[in-house]
């Protein structure tokens, strides 16, 4: 017996046929929208030409690597292709719209109160001055993908109210009401786990995988105009970043 992305697999079983099935799975599910339920086993098995239990196995590994969900008494759904975020400062909603995605928010929560010595420090502010602290659901096509808690400086954004961040762009809002353009940010990402609150508001499983983001932005004059920390789904988000390659005088790359 082995582990194999967590699932335990026999190894006296064909490797090569556990494969086959789980890349017969992938194919099929290249073909599936996000929600779209998998046939049950007792067809699918069959179709397949496996046994119930290596198909099963199959499904549990996908279902690991989150390509798949299992809903207990209601079957296993295609999840969809993982939103891949590249290593740059981006907005959300910008981000969305160029996949082709609706991009939507929920404000779960607004407040107004002082920063305090850690939030003023990422703001460079005084920590008895006020920020506006927000939560936000993000979603892309209704699906919830991350959790954003945004804090900004109050003097920056006077009369902000909650309705102001219902499904728009924080960015697109600060330069056309408050003539706040982000020039650049430092942005850390690191892996999490998602906590019992941060699960159910994203209908995930405690505990669950996620990408955790924190970024600092700036205005071109220097001021922090925001730092946010979010949270995002990590079955549904991965990485991209793209690297330069030397040549060497050989034509290799060195």
């Amino acid at each position: 017996m082995v582990l194999i992305y967590g699932v335990s697999v026999c190894l006296n079983e064909p490797v090569t046929k556990y494969h086959a099935v789980r890349d017969q799975i992938l194919d099929r599910l290249e073909q599936m929208a996000a929600g779209e339920q998998l046939p049950p086993e007792r067809d699918l098995a069959p179709e397949l030409g496996v046994s119930r239990m290596t198909l099963r196995r199959a499904i549990d590994e996908l279902v690991a690597r989150g390509v798949v969900r299992r809903r207990h008494g209601a079957g296993v759904f295609a999840l969809g292709p993982k939103v891949d975020q590249g290593l740059m400062a981006t907005s959300f909603t910008a981000d969305m719209r160029a996949r082709g995605l609706r991009a939507g928010s929920r404000v779960l929560a607004f407040e107004v109160g002082s920063a305090g010595v850690r939030i003023g420090r990422r703001l460079q502010i005084d920590p008895a001055e006020e920020v506006v602290q927000i939560t936000r659901l993000r979603l892309a096509d209704d699906v919830p993908m991350a959790l954003e808690e945004l804090h900004v400086p109050r003097s920056l954004v006077p009369g902000l109210v909650a309705e102001d961040l219902e499904g728009g762009s924080f960015y697109e809002l600060l330069d056309s009401r408050y003539g706040q353009v982000v020039a650049r940010g430092v942005q850390t990402i690191e892996p999490t786990v998602l906590d019992d609150q941060e699960a159910g508001d994203l209908d995930v499983p405690v505990h669950s995988p996620a990408l955790q983001f924190e970024r600092t932005s700036w205005n071109p004059d220097g001021d922090v105009v925001e730092f946010v920390r979010s949270v995002y789904r990590g079955d549904r988000y991965k990485i991209r970043t793209e690297l330069p390659v030397r040549v060497g005088r050989d034509g290799g790359s060195a």
